[in-house]
């Protein structure tokens, strides 16, 4: 399988998926996310919250809807552009930065820093390592991480090497091959669109519990915790996913 190292880099790529990425279901799931999140945090009123890899607001719209005081950050402008309209509709005041997660650091500016939907996993583990390290430093003393994602021990419970969504009449298909170890998974994302087909390889990688939790940790983070899914149920065997809660 041949596979573009730099997939997420591609404007194109996030532009073309993104009704894909983000359909109607997760944005509805959204505030029911964020609201199971928001227990588990246990933030104080008015905090200040960085959404990292925020893409179009699914949840720092809900966020700031809750009167927290959101910065969401992304690559891609498209998806800044329609978080920015969504705000201004509603009135909310929302600061959107177009800038890299391995680039943009805030020191010591805030109380949570959310990184939701498998934002995380694009680059190398030392470019990784290095978001770790700047997401440590933005936060407050006392401020807390949320990090979700799938974790390995998930995805190969509920492996499917094929599967397909139609919808309006289009048609999205991904094949998936992990590496012989489990420490990336290759993914060929194909959509049809009447005689249109569109075909991208990504290439991400995949992370166990006790992997993150060291990393974190490495990075200084005083103790982290992990969960099956944003209800706060354990990560075990029924996890859906892995959420990592780190607290400096």
């Amino acid at each position: 399988m041949i596979t573009d190292k730099i997939w997420h880099e591609d404007d194109d790529f996030w532009n073309r998926m993104e009704e894909w990425i983000f359909m109607e279901s997760r944005w509805k799931a959204a505030s029911k996310e964020i609201e199971q999140l928001l227990e588990i945090l246990q933030l104080p009123e008015h905090a200040a919250i960085l959404d990292l890899g925020c893409g179009p607001g699914r949840h720092s719209i809900d966020l700031a809807r809750r009167g927290f005081r959101v910065t969401g950050v992304d690559r891609t402008e498209k998806y800044l552009e329609k978080a920015r309209d969504n705000a201004a509709r509603e009135a909310l005041e929302i600061e959107y930065i177009q800038d890299d997660m391995r680039r943009f650091c805030r020191e010591n500016s805030f109380s949570a820093v959310i990184n939701l939907f498998t934002a995380i996993g694009y680059f190398t583990p030392e470019e990784e390592r290095q978001i770790f390290e700047n997401i440590f430093k933005s936060l407050k003393k006392g401020g807390k991480l949320a990090l979700d994602l799938m974790g390995v021990e998930v995805i190969a419970r509920i492996f499917q090497a094929r599967d397909w969504i139609e919808k309006d009449g289009k048609f999205f298909l991904e094949e998936r091959l992990p590496d012989p170890d489990w420490s990336y998974m290759n993914s060929r994302w194909i959509v049809f669109d009447g005689p249109a087909r569109y075909e991208k390889t990504i290439r991400l990688r995949l992370y166990t519990a006790y992997e993150l939790s060291l990393m974190l940790k490495e990075v200084g983070f005083s103790k982290t915790e992990c969960f099956g899914h944003y209800d706060g149920s354990p990560y075990d065997e029924d996890a859906k996913r892995l959420l990592i809660i780190a607290e400096k």
